[in-house]
């Protein structure tokens, strides 16, 4: 999400009378590649862009081709093969082994639903988790549709400009496997017309939000690593006590008497980290009946082991579930000593939580980084 609005702030500056642009898209993976299905590159005319669809290496071929869309106002697709050892093949020598294609399709700002503006009526609609249908292949046009439109899904009325109840249909039962995977797939159908038509459904949760109960100094170095990975944050204490630079870095500063549950979604974490035994218990009850998978609580074991039994002893209700999203100590095990390094041990935790991992070295995992 950070690299999406990214991009859109570049836009909203943008001259569209002297600068046109292209949206560069990461819409298939196969096999191993630095970014995954979803990277974005915003291109401009002039030989500027801002996201990334690769480490580094793809970007420049990738800009004279989206200058070359832009030229001709047409989507196009390409697709770069790092498996082959052919010295005329960009990304060669890389190591990636994979194959990635990329769309880049020109933006018409006269259109009110190009794919920037698509993006920017998601970012600023409620949080929620979104399916994005871009259209990457198509001859000619489609009820009105070309290669580089996206739809929105939010429910069986948005995919109607697809036409036939056979295609609306079948998308609409693969749009379902995506939601329920929470995984973005690449998907193809047969026209009844003749052709194919290629689409990428997009899996597009709500950024991560992490809410910090306390407001000691060590909120500082969490929140500047939240907001670098482009997270949300909201401290909960009183504002009073929030130094100046904190209340820059996040997005909200709540006091605790208008902390509500209706803050929390599921992708949500919450960190308990007032360095108060009293605070924190009773914050801990607080954040029990929120939808946030992540509780995290700062201190030893036994500090979160007497917290819980006394709570108990006084009648609230701790179930299995919150057992297993309670994490206490909070953070991996990275050897932390320093704020700082405590902000990236837990940081990284939440990262791997979200994520279904276990936060082990890479080298010990027995399959590949990314699901294939």
């Amino acid at each position: 999400m950070k690299e999406i609005k990214a991009i859109l702030k570049t836009y909203q500056n943008l001259d569209h009378i002297d600068t046109r642009a292209a949206l560069a898209t990461v819409v298939r993976v196969e096999g191993s590649s630095y970014r995954r299905t979803g990277a974005r590159m915003l291109v401009m005319d002039n030989g500027t862009w801002v996201g990334g669809i690769s480490g580094g290496c793809l970007e420049g071929d990738a800009l004279k081709r989206a200058r070359l869309a832009i030229a001709k106002t047409q989507a196009s697709l390409v697709t770069y093969d790092t498996t082959e050892d052919d010295a005329h093949q960009i990304g060669v020598g890389l190591g990636c082994n994979g194959i990635i294609d990329v769309l880049l399709a020109p933006i018409d700002p006269d259109d009110p639903n190009n794919p920037v503006a698509v993006l920017e009526d998601v970012v600023t609609d409620r949080r929620q988790t979104n399916v994005l249908l871009t259209l990457i292949k198509l001859d000619g046009e489609l009820n009105g549709l070309r290669a580089g439109n996206i739809i929105r899904y939010e429910n069986r009325q948005s995919l109607l400009a697809l036409g036939s109840e056979t295609l609306i249909d079948a998308t609409e039962k693969a749009i379902q496997q995506v939601i329920e995977e929470n995984k973005s797939s690449a998907l193809t159908f047969e026209l009844s017309e003749g052709g194919t038509l290629g689409l990428f459904a997009e899996f597009l949760p709500p950024e991560l939000h992490v809410i910090l109960m306390g407001h000691q100094y060590d909120i500082f170095p969490l929140a500047k690593v939240i907001k670098e990975a482009g997270w949300r944050a909201t401290v909960v204490a009183n504002a009073q006590k929030i130094h100046r630079d904190v209340a820059a870095l996040v997005n909200a500063v709540v006091d605790p008497e208008d902390f509500t549950t209706a803050m929390v979604d599921e992708y949500t974490a919450a960190i308990l980290m007032s360095h108060d035994y009293k605070t924190d218990k009773r914050n801990l009850p607080q954040v029990l009946p929120t939808a946030a998978p992540y509780i995290g609580m700062l201190g030893p074991r036994v500090r979160a082991e007497r917290m819980i039994s006394e709570l108990t002893e006084e009648g609230t209700l701790f179930s299995e579930r919150d057992q297993q999203r309670i994490f206490a100590p909070v953070g991996l095990d990275i050897g932390a000593i320093s704020p700082e390094e405590i902000a990236l041990s837990i940081a990284a935790e939440i990262r791997a939580v979200f994520s279904k991992r276990q936060g082990g070295l890479l080298r010990n995992r027995p399959s590949t980084i990314h699901a294939r």
